[in-house]
């Protein structure tokens, strides 16, 4: 039951930390995967800050969370999550249906699903 925990917490976090670091410190790298095009060093920037700080706060809450048992950061990651996901359904409705946005998409819920359940514990 203790791996499962483990891998619900533990999975997400990597997965942020590797988007997160690539994004801060090689944003053009990312371009591609974020479907982005930035203008200059300021576009540049805004990768490394807000999609790389998004990512990299994300991460710290999750091992903040871990190390001192208190899973409401889970919580807070999952509602940060949710909140792009969101975004992500709003961009299919008010743009139309795309399909290289599903698979985000799906990553975002699943992320979602594994942290809430580790705030819950089911096990």
């Amino acid at each position: 039951m203790e791996l499962a925990y483990q891998i619900m917490v533990g999975a997400p976090t990597l997965m942020l930390l590797g988007l997160g670091t690539v994004s801060m410190f090689a944003p053009s790298r990312m371009t591609k995967n974020f479907a982005l095009e930035p203008i200059g060093v300021a576009g540049l920037s805004t990768i490394r800050s807000v999609i790389g700080g998004l990512f990299l706060a994300s991460v710290a809450l999750l091992i903040t969370g871990f190390l001192t048992a208190q899973p409401q950061a889970y919580v807070a990651v999952a509602i940060l999550l949710g909140v792009v996901a969101v975004g992500r359904v709003v961009g299919l409705m008010a743009d139309g249906f795309v399909k290289e946005v599903i698979p985000p998409l799906i990553v975002e819920l699943v992320l979602i699903a594994a942290l809430l359940g580790a705030f819950f514990r089911p096990f």
